[in-house]
């Protein structure tokens, strides 16, 4: 019998607890619910929180000493992080303008907001002192503060991330500029720390069903409380929500990249599009850019004509640092739960979600639902209590889905900028000499199969 696939699961989970949540509702069994079935949820979230820490220090760390020597990285490289990082910053300006705009949490009526905003905020009143004490302090308090004076104090409080990615890029950089024969066991612990975090990733995820149903049941009750009617109203956020999310997407998609390779490349939009649409569905089955990345740079290669020297460099760090789609889930997430809420955002709070949304999508492994993850580290950054991810979680796999789509868009789409760039773009492929070459390297020869 075949293996049902993990979002399948997901899936399964939220339309139980959304059932579950509304007979509730309908049998007036919340406190069991409450009880029961939320403590649960809360063990997910806690889960999630526990290895927001570890995964983004050991994550960038490996990826930064990836680059074995920074006296060598070429221009290439300078071109590559710097499209990567001014995509992302673009990505996530588009999110929050969306988000600002169409205000998805809003939808649920002001006094459902304000008991959540009572339910979870621990402390209201301590977020309004901080705010009076930022905007008091100098214009580079900010600089200030993302320089820890104790990593340790830093690694306990996830509200300290910037801190700890700040740390995490001078670790990796003066690994970098150490002797390799010293820096060497060094980089195989990390590495092998890497392998051990994602791994533990994907152990927390097999939880995500149960997870689901038992944050989307609580959550329910909560907002709903005995009137059903309070269950439409977050399934109509909850829409509004998505679809925001969604045109955040196709804004990239249909909009962004195909105007920077209309205007730097000689590649029509709609071949480079055809060329990469089986890396896409790919993306899209799997959620994993790590996992397409061998699609996509085969695609990149033959079907668009980048140079293997350029493809092999630009994706494989793109698939690290380069989360498009991902850093618009965060920005529309982040201000979608603080309007959900009732926590009202400043400007401040609107950059540091560019600064930390930016960051931690460099961060973000590139597996399934590592966003849920990422966006811990944001919520905590503005203030927002991350049991707000209940509210989003529901719908997180479909979402997940097609931003890692964008997200593997985005790094075929650096790629070859960077080799249009360089002169590294093959132009006019013979695509009947190239599926020719194809066919012979498939063809067996004789001495492939020797008679023993």
């Amino acid at each position: 019998m075949r293996k049902l696939a993990l979002h399948w699961k997901i899936l399964i989970g939220m339309a139980v607890g959304a059932a579950l949540g509304i007979a509730a509702i309908i049998g007036g069994f919340g406190d069991f619910i409450q009880d029961w079935i939320k403590p649960f949820g809360t063990i997910f979230i806690n889960l999630l929180k526990l290895i927001a820490v570890p995964l983004i220090l050991v994550s960038l760390i490996d990826g930064i000493s990836n680059l074995t020597d920074l006296s060598k990285l070429s221009r290439i490289g300078g071109k590559t992080i710097g499209l990567y990082i001014l995509s992302t910053v673009m990505a996530i300006s588009i999110g929050l303008i969306l988000v600002n705009l169409v205000e998805p949490g809003n939808f649920l009526p002001s006094e459902t907001r304000e008991e959540l905003r009572l339910k979870y905020a621990s402390d209201a009143n301590l977020k309004m002192e901080t705010a009076t004490s930022v905007g008091e302090s100098g214009p580079l308090q900010i600089l200030v503060d993302v320089v820890p004076d104790n990593i340790f104090g830093a690694f306990t409080n996830n509200a300290n991330m910037l801190q700890v990615i700040f740390f995490a890029f001078l670790f990796g950089i003066a690994m970098v500029m150490t002797p390799q024969v010293k820096a060497l066991p060094v980089k195989k612990f990390f590495d092998g720390a890497n392998a051990i975090i994602l791994k533990i990733v994907e152990l927390v995820m097999l939880a995500a069903p149960l997870g689901v149903l038992a944050l989307l049941a609580g959550l329910i009750v909560d907002v709903a409380g005995d009137d059903p009617a309070g269950a439409i109203d977050l399934f109509k956020a909850l829409g509004v929500y998505s679809l925001t999310v969604l045109a955040g997407l196709v804004i990239m998609i249909f909009i962004f990249y195909p105007t920077l390779i209309t205007i730097f490349t000689s590649i029509k939009y709609r071949e480079f599009f055809k060329g990469i649409f089986p890396a896409q569905m790919l993306a899209f089955s799997t959620s994993s850019s790590a996992a397409t990345l061998p699609v996509t740079m085969d695609r990149v290669e033959k079907k668009l004509g980048v140079s293997e020297e350029v493809s092999s460099f630009v994706l494989p760090l793109g698939a690290t640092i380069n989360m498009d789609g991902t850093s618009i889930h965060q920005a529309v997430s982040a201000v979608f739960i603080a309007q959900a809420f009732a926590h009202d955002l400043t400007m401040g709070d609107q950059l540091t979600i560019v600064l930390t949304a930016t960051l931690a999508s460099i961060g973000a492994a590139a597996v399934p639902s590592a966003g849920l993850i990422m966006l811990v580290i944001v919520l905590g950054a503005i203030g927002v209590e991350p049991e707000g991810l209940a509210l989003i979680i529901a719908v997180d796999r479909p979402i997940d889905m097609c931003r890692t789509i964008v997200n593997i868009t985005g790094d075929a789409t650096v790629a070859t900028l960077v080799a249009s760039s360089e002169g590294e773009l093959r132009t006019g492929l013979d695509e009947n000499r190239i599926n020719r070459e194809e066919k012979i390297a498939v063809q067996p020869r004789d001495e492939e199969y020797p008679v023993d």
